[in-house]
């Protein structure tokens, strides 16, 4: 058999990229063809995608990728939990609205009135966050109800990015489960929690499994790019379900970080883990491909390097990463440190200031420089990355003896090194673009090339090196996880 070409579309909260994947049998190789920005826009107030703008992305990537030699199926996979609102007449509503946007403030409250935050875990299986898409349904259905009346469909990003191609309408079952409105067990939408939070059944299309073929290029579509209609793949469509996927684990029971944006920790399992542990943790069970649950925990990831960037350079300071790093490295180490999840660090803004902030509210030393800005963030990553791993184990009763780290947080050594030192294991580390690798490998299987996740995984560690990073002083990140564990639990 011949080369296979598929063409992954992966849309971090940042930015997307189109890859090309040539597949001869044995190795994977990745192609980019189109990378471009993801960037929110803020009007009146309201931070929205730019929806139209990101799927001309797509069939710009779509005609580069067939000057580059062409392909045989597409798939699309993004962050979760937002959404588009079609209209009877499946146009959209409005911009799908970002999730750090503030409409969901004080939601959680609100919802807990009408269901009790353990009775919505014990449904779900969901880490209570209020960016969940459940939060933001029910914030329309309160402030704005005119709009959730016109509704006919809702969509979640990959699942209108499919649409928009196809124009077939349904939900992938990992980006499903990223919405708290999900059974865990049986994988469908709960009818009785959807009603009784006050929402219609009739707006949430049919789940459909991982690897799902959807359909073909619409005839429109495919006289605008010039191209023959080409397959549809719904993939592990949510970026963490796809990058799980990639993983070059060599055992069935292993630890992940897929650190980017955001860092997903968690482990692969056959079943979900829902008990009032889990809950208390505040630990998640989402769907990934093959019927597993990626049973993991959402921490604020590297979007707070990227914030405190952007705010820099708003004060007249262009540092690049690079600078950042160096200032962090020159700086004294455990000066301070933050829960990386605090609820002040949602939303985007003036991170460096809200650092001082809670640094002067826990009574820490409060930093001075930039450098021990950086010092402070990277270094509570990789603390929360620790307790995390320990929250994890206690729920599994499972010991992991090393990481595995994806995604494109992996260049980044400074932190791959201080997740080793903080959790003192190795950490594997690699490949960066697991969740476009994840995304090619289901198509694969899905066109019958690759049998099953397992050969897929062999084939991931065929085709890419991976990087080792070994523990370094340990101790001293061992005392000094005392004092985190503490603000953790005080806060």
């Amino acid at each position: 058999m011949g080369e296979k070409r598929v063409l992954a579309f992966d849309f971090g909260a940042s930015s997307g990229r189109a890859m090309l994947a040539h597949f001869d049998g044995e190795k994977i190789k990745l192609e980019e063809v189109h990378r471009f920005d993801n960037e929110p826009v803020m009007v009146h107030g309201t931070l929205y995608w730019d929806v139209l703008r990101l799927f001309h992305e797509i069939k710009r990537g779509i005609v580069l990728a067939n000057h580059a030699g062409g392909f045989d199926s597409v798939g699309i996979d993004t962050w979760g939990v937002d959404f588009g609102l079609l209209s009877k007449e499946n146009t959209l509503l409005e911009n799908p609205v970002h999730y750090r946007d503030r409409r969901t403030t004080g939601m959680l409250d609100a919802v807990c009135k009408k269901i009790s935050a353990e009775r919505l875990y014990q449904l779900t299986g969901n880490q209570l966050m209020e960016i969940n898409t459940v939060f933001q349904l029910c914030s329309i259905a309160q402030n704005r109800p005119e709009l959730l009346q016109s509704a006919e469909t809702v969509l979640l990003m990959p699942d209108l990015f499919n649409f928009l191609l196809t124009g077939k309408k349904h939900t992938e079952c990992s980006i499903a489960s990223t919405t708290q409105l999900m059974d865990p067990v049986h994988k469908q939408w709960n009818p009785s929690l959807i009603e009784q939070l006050g929402l219609r059944t009739s707006l949430f299309p049919p789940i459909v499994k991982s690897g799902t073929v959807v359909g073909t290029f619409t005839e429109e579509l495919s006289r605008e790019l010039e191209t023959e209609p080409k397959t549809v793949i719904s993939v592990a469509s949510h970026d963490t379900a796809s990058a799980v996927a990639a993983i070059p684990a060599e055992t069935a029971d292993f630890i992940f970080i897929s650190c980017g944006t955001w860092s997903l920790f968690g482990t692969e399992l056959q079943a979900p883990i829902i008990n009032e542990k889990s809950r208390l943790f505040n630990l998640t069970n989402e769907s990934g491909y093959g019927g597993t649950t990626t049973f993991l925990k959402n921490i604020t990831g590297l979007w707070l390097i990227q914030e405190t960037r952007r705010q820099f350079i708003c004060s007249g300071k262009t540092y690049s990463y690079t600078d950042m790093e160096q200032m962090a490295k020159a700086s004294q180490p455990f000066a301070c440190l933050i829960d990386p999840d605090a609820p002040t660090f949602v939303p985007p803004g003036d991170i460096p200031g809200r650092i001082r902030d809670f640094c002067k509210r826990t009574g820490q030393y409060v930093p001075r420089t930039d450098g021990e800005i950086v010092r402070c963030i990277y270094e509570s990553i990789a603390m929360k990355y620790q307790y995390t791993l320990e929250k994890i184990q206690e729920c599994t009763g499972k010991e992991y003896p090393c990481i595995y780290m994806a995604g494109g947080g992996t260049k980044d050594r400074f932190l791959c090194q201080m997740t080793a030192s903080a959790a003192n294991r190795k950490v594997i580390a690699g490949p960066a673009e697991a969740t476009a690798l994840g995304n090619a490998a289901v198509q694969l299987i899905a066109l019958g090339r690759i049998p099953n996740l397992s050969h897929a995984r062999r084939i991931v560690r065929n085709s890419f090196e991976p990087y080792t990073y070994l523990p370094e002083n340990h101790n001293l990140w061992k005392q000094n996880f005392k004092k985190f564990r503490q603000l953790l639990e005080s806060e």
